[in-house]
């Protein structure tokens, strides 16, 4: 805000404060958990646990506690994920996955990040506001490879600016473990032969559980990569066994997941349910965020699909300039047969909660005007979702744009 003529000090961070305040924001949501658990009368036992066969389920509690055999008539998987290792790295503690960067133990003056896709450039965004000179590396040409080069760009763009250096199209060869610090080589045209870092995080993806369950034990099929195939009602090839979340395949979200446990619990229960959603939002919690729903623009493309596009650039919001923030935009896709909405992309502070309203006008079959009608409160960033549909439709009076026939 210096540039806008509001003057502060230096800032100075007290990591282990941090660190508590992030840990009793966690311990809160858990906390809750629990607490809705008890109400609901649902026994939870803490431990490791695996199938031992159609019907069993066994726990290795911690410490003392005894182990427990846990019968069952129906049963939901629900084992998740875990981050992918690369291998032929060096045991160190300076190496690590964003598990152990959510653990805010340390600042590391010089971080390299392996990894461009959303894990990756959200530890990135936390990292460099926190201080470390970060890198980042990654393997396909662009940042967040699958998402929409335009909604990509001003990040990549900032991240540009923000960073020590992102190297695309680049692998790493090699780590080496000093003393002092890490010796990474790289392989890649734009990329040095090798830099030192005081910390590696490792962000290549996310592997799915299914092999460290002993599901096989249940009857319950696995493939090589550890998915667990469902139906529309979460059922394994075991008609009593149900699986949800990351486990079952991409995309690998927690509001996916939600959606999925509440399907399986209601087929369980004798109800007719099924998973039915015709869109996913993905949204990367980075600065500035970036957001997508139903058809993609590089998807539409693929797959030689027809589309309509309206985009509203956030230079012409009045909330935007306010924010200084104004290098995001906000495209909304449609069928250009029957004007319905297909599909939308918005870059740019809290996308994640303006593609929500998107979401819902794909569900409900809403058409251009249906969207560009509804009036948006003003100034907001929210009413640049109206202004695309506008756009698209050729009555925008915000911008000038040649009017379509």
């Amino acid at each position: 805000m210096r540039a806008h003529g509001i003057q502060f000090g230096e800032p100075t961070i007290d990591l282990p404060q941090l660190g508590g305040w992030k840990d009793k924001v966690v311990s809160q949501l858990t906390g809750g958990l629990s607490g809705l658990a008890k109400k609901r009368k649902v026994t939870v036992i803490n431990g490791i646990g695996r199938f031992t066969s159609a019907h069993e389920f066994a726990v290795t509690c911690p410490g003392d506690e005894p182990d427990v055999c846990v019968p069952f008539k129906q049963a939901i998987i629900a084992a998740g994920s875990q981050s992918v290792a690369l291998p032929g790295l060096p045991d160190d503690d300076r190496i690590f996955d964003s598990t152990g960067a959510l653990a805010l133990n340390s600042i590391p003056p010089r971080m390299l990040v392996i990894g461009g896709g959303i894990i990756g450039l959200e530890m990135a965004t936390v990292y460099l506001a926190l201080g470390s000179k970060v890198s980042i590396v990654e393997m396909a040409p662009q940042l967040m490879p699958g998402a929409d080069p335009d909604l990509v760009r001003p990040l990549a763009k900032r991240l540009g600016k923000q960073s020590e250096g992102v190297y695309l199209d680049t692998r790493v060869s090699a780590v080496e473990a000093g003393p002092e610090e890490l010796t990474v080589r790289f392989e890649g045209d734009k990329a040095p032969d090798h830099a030192a870092y005081d910390a590696v995080l490792i962000a290549v993806g996310r592997s799915p559980n299914g092999h460290h369950i002993a599901a096989e034990a249940a009857g319950v099929s696995v493939d090589a990569k550890g998915f667990i195939a469902v139906d529309k009602q979460q059922r394994t090839n075991q008609g009593h066994i149900f699986a949800i979340g990351d486990i079952v395949g991409q995309p690998m979200l927690a509001h996916k997941a939600t959606h999925e446990g509440k399907v399986a619990a209601e087929v369980a229960a004798g109800l007719k349910s099924g998973f039915e959603a015709r869109v996913i939002p993905s949204v990367a919690y980075t600065d500035p965020e970036v957001a997508w729903a139903g058809l993609t623009e590089t998807e539409a493309k693929d797959q030689g699909i027809d589309y309509g596009k309206g985009v509203f650039p956030w230079a012409a919001s009045g909330r935007a300039l306010a924010l200084a923030r104004s290098e995001g935009f906000t495209k909304l896709l449609f069928d250009p047969a029957t004007q319905q909405i297909i599909g939308a992309g918005i870059v740019g502070p809290n996308a994640g909660d303006l593609i929500a309203e998107v979401g819902l006008a794909i569900e409900m079959n809403c058409v251009a005007q249906d969207i560009g009608l509804t009036v948006h409160p003003h100034p907001t960033l929210s009413e640049t979702v109206a202004l695309a549909a506008e756009a698209f439709e050729g009555t925008i009076t915000d911008l000038y744009l040649p009017r379509k026939n």
